[in-house]
């Protein structure tokens, strides 16, 4: 599913335009983010592409929900 990660005054947050859902990031596998799940206050899990160190935010991406078969 497309989403967009921003950097807001309160951390990392994602956006779903399809879902029309914006979520702050909790928690993140990985320091640099790219290539690795992160995890939603609602809960949702996601799978991040890998993308260069160093990408600048905002950014869109297509992303893959764990659990998640129909997306």
């Amino acid at each position: 599913m497309k989403v967009m990660l921003r950097e807001t005054p309160k951390g990392l947050s994602l956006y779903v335009p399809k879902k029309d859902l914006e979520e702050p990031v909790v928690h993140q596998e990985r320091e640099g983010l790219w290539g690795g799940q992160i995890r939603l206050k609602n809960g949702w899990v996601l799978v991040l592409p890998e993308m260069p160190e160093g990408t600048r935010l905002p950014v869109t991406v297509n992303a893959k929900r764990l659990g998640d078969d129909d997306e």
